[in-house]
Order: C-alpha cells, then sequence, then structure tokens
C-alpha cells in the first residue's frame, strides 16, 4: 500500500519531473471519450430510437440500462481474469469491442438485438474503466500520477459537452445509426494511434496479487467507495432528471444548454484537479463535495432564479470535472499494487450510482416533485464530505501524494 508522504517542492525527487507521456495520455483520454459517448448516446437520439423501434421512450431508454448493467456485471470478474495481463494489448481489445458493438447498434434490426449488443458494449466498458486508470498511472512516475490521471480521465467531460451533442445532431440530421457509425469510425483510428503511440505496462504480478475480498479491506479502500456511490448518487438524480427540474423551476433554460454548460465547467474542474491533485488531493475532495452542497442549496433556496441557476450549474460542472480524477487517484493510492481490481470496484460502485439515480430519481420526481432533487443532492453531498473528512488517515489522507 502507498504510504503518503508530506514533501516541500524542492524535496520531490528528481524522477518526478520527467516529462509526461501526454501523446499516450489523451489517447487513453479519447478512449475514454468512446465509452462515454457510447453509453450516452441513446439518451440524445431517445425520440428517433423509439420511432425507428415502434416502442415508448421508456422502453428505448432501457438501451443505456443494459449499457451500465452490463459495465456493473462486468467490471470486477473481467479485471479479476486480465490482472496478470499486459495493458495495451487490453486496452486495444476493449476498444475493439467497442468497435463492434457500435458497428453491430448501427445495423440493429429489433430492440432486443439492439439491447444485447448495448449489454455487450457496457461489459467493455467494465474492462477498460478497470484497467484505465491503473494503466495511466504505471506510464508515469509517482508524482505524476495525479496529473495524468487528470488527462486520461478528460474524455469524459469531452464526451459529455461535445460528443454526445454533436452525435445527437447527426441523428436528427442523417439519421441514427450513422451516429454509431460515426463512433466506430473514430474507434478504428484510436486503436491505431494507440498501437502507434501508447506504450505498453505490464499487469500485476502475481506474487503481489491479494483475493478480491481482501482488496475491500485495504485500509482506505472501503471509504473511498463509500464517497463514489453517495457523491455520484447525488450527481445522477440531478443529472438524469435534469430536465423535469428545470421544466418544474421554470427558470426558461433548456436542457441541453444546461447540459453544455455544465459540460464546458466540467473542463475547468478537471484542469484544476490537474494542477493541484498531486499536492492537495483531500482539500480538493472536500473543496469539490463542498461545492456539491453549495450547488443544491442555491437551486433550493433561489430556484426560480436564473442566475442563480446559472451560477448552481457552474458550481456543480466545476465540481463533477474533477471527481473521475480525485477519486481514482484516492483509491489507488489506498488499494496499492491492487488498483486494477478497487477501480474494477469504483467503476461497479459509479454504474449502481447510475442505477441508483434513475429509480431513486423516477420516485422522487413522482412522489414529491422534481423540487425533492436538490434536497437529495444537499443530503447525499454531506454524507459524501463527511467521509471525506473522517478519511483523513488512509482515504484521503494530508498532504501531498
Amino acid at each position: 500500500m502507498t504510504v503518503p508522504v508530506t514533501r516541500s517542492t524542492a524535496a520531490i525527487p528528481q524522477e518526478d519531473k520527467r516529462q509526461l507521456p501526454v501523446v499516450a495520455l489523451v489517447l487513453m483520454a479519447f478512449s475514454g471519450f468512446i465509452i462515454i459517448m457510447t453509453e450516452t448516446l441513446p439518451a440524445g437520439l431517445l425520440p428517433l430510437l423509439a420511432a425507428e423501434f415502434q416502442v415508448s421512450d421508456g422502453s428505448a431508454g432501457q438501451l443505456v440500462t443494459a449499457y451500465a448493467l452490463g459495465t456493473v456485471v462486468a467490471a470486477i470478474p473481467t479485471i479479476a481474469l486480465t490482472r496478470g495481463v499486459s495493458r495495451k494489448p487490453l486496452l486495444v481489445v476493449g476498444l475493439f469491442g467497442f468497435f463492434v458493438a457500435n458497428t453491430l447498434m448501427a445495423f440493429a434490426p429489433t430492440l432486443v438485438i439492439a439491447l444485447v449488443v448495448r449489454f455487450v458494449a457496457g461489459a467493455f466498458s467494465g474492462l477498460i474503466w478497470g484497467m484505465l486508470a491503473g494503466y495511466a498511472r504505471r506510464i508515469v512516475t509517482p508524482g505524476q500520477a495525479g496529473r495524468a490521471l487528470a488527462i486520461a480521465m478528460a474524455g469524459t467531460p469531452l464526451a459529455l459537452s461535445i460528443g454526445t451533442p454533436l452525435g445527437a445532431w447527426l441523428g436528427s440530421t442523417v439519421g441514427w445509426r450513422w451516429s454509431f457509425a460515426s463512433v466506430s469510425v473514430l474507434t478504428v483510428v484510436v486503436v491505431l494511434l494507440v498501437v502507434a503511440c501508447v506504450p505498453n505496462a505490464p499487469g500485476q504480478r502475481s506474487g503481489t496479487r491479494i483475493p478480491l475480498g481482501r482488496v475491500l479491506l485495504i485500509p482506505g479502500v472501503a471509504v473511498v467507495l463509500g464517497v463514489v456511490f453517495t457523491w455520484m448518487l447525488a450527481h445522477n438524480l440531478l443529472y438524469t432528471y435534469i430536465a423535469p427540474y428545470l421544466g418544474g423551476a421554470g427558470v426558461g433554460l433548456r436542457p441541453d444548454a444546461v447540459l453544455f454548460v455544465f459540460g464546458v465547467a466540467a473542463l475547468v474542474g478537471i484542469w484544476i484537479t490537474g494542477i493541484l491533485v498531486d499536492r492537495s488531493l483531500r482539500r480538493l475532495a472536500i473543496a469539490s463535495t463542498a461545492a456539491f452542497v453549495l450547488a443544491g442549496t442555491l437551486l433550493l433556496v433561489a430556484s426560480t432564479s436564473l442566475p442563480v441557476t446559472v451560477v448552481a450549474v457552474i458550481l456543480w460542472g466545476v465540481a463533477f470535472g474533477g471527481s473521475a480524477t480525485q477519486l481514482q487517484t484516492a483509491i489507488g493510492d489506498a488499494a496499492g499494487e491492487s488498483v486494477d481490481v478497487a477501480n474494477a470496484m469504483l467503476t461497479t460502485a459509479f454504474n449502481l450510482a447510475i442505477f441508483g439515480g434513475g429509480v431513486i430519481g423516477a420516485i422522487l420526481v413522482d412522489g414529491s416533485g422534481p423540487a425533492a432533487l436538490p434536497v437529495a443532492l444537499i443530503t447525499l453531498s454531506t454524507v459524501a464530505l463527511v467521509a471525506i473528512s473522517f478519511g483523513r488517515r488512509h482515504a484521503f489522507p494530508r498532504g501531498r501524494r
């Protein structure tokens, strides 16, 4: 297990100043871009998919659920089975899986076949997300791990703010099948560049592998997973049901405009996290969850104010943008050699939060109304904030990483 040590800047080992492999990390970010765009495309194409398969919007929405289910089912087993496999071939195989899945989706004749394809795509998502953060950490020095993760994880907000809206526009212009086909083409390009430009890294050595259950018992791992679930559940409750929330608030904002602002703000959050994560992981995590609480409070007390709503969305986006890097850095530091398994657990917790956001959010919206969402955001974010505050020894330690 990595033991955090407080160091001054002057005391940083010379090897930590080695140049980052930016090209390789950017290609990892593009891999994440493909994963997130594949995951979220059905949401932007929902009316077109429902019309094509002659089903309701709710039935077509299960294309997102099937993907998340595939991720939950596959993340931990696939990483457990591939712990000793070299990382580069594994990434190439995972991306090839996305090429096949999106190509099949572009030709899917029925909803049932599309659901099966989406489940398979989700399984490959579990494989790549489970190993990507550990791969990024393995090709840099320990002192560069946080910045490396910030670059490698940048594909998520880029996909949310640019990729999915662009895919939705393409679908409405020339047909939804072309949206999935375009992701397949992008995947081929990224695979070729990965083969040419990304260095390989070994899998976990057999002598350092411990049983899955014992990974969960490593000090700090369970706390980080608890933060992942509560924090991301808070996020997904509002993100999934942003349209009914805005409709109920009556501030005159369109969901696509709000999500664009959110995505741009998330990019700012990644930039801030990239600068500070190796020096102030604990403070970043506390500030980010506190920003969620503040954003929820603004939405609660001034729900009808357009300027306040925009400010709340910006706070929410900035705080969310760096969350993946912060959480994966924290669990990687705590898990040490078992980082891949721990990240697979993180991926599972994240996707369970997506499930929870859909189910609990539906109960809140249909029962108490969309105005209940900020209350849930505040409550869950406060739980995450308290967990981070008490996780000062192993999960989110003080000082420089």
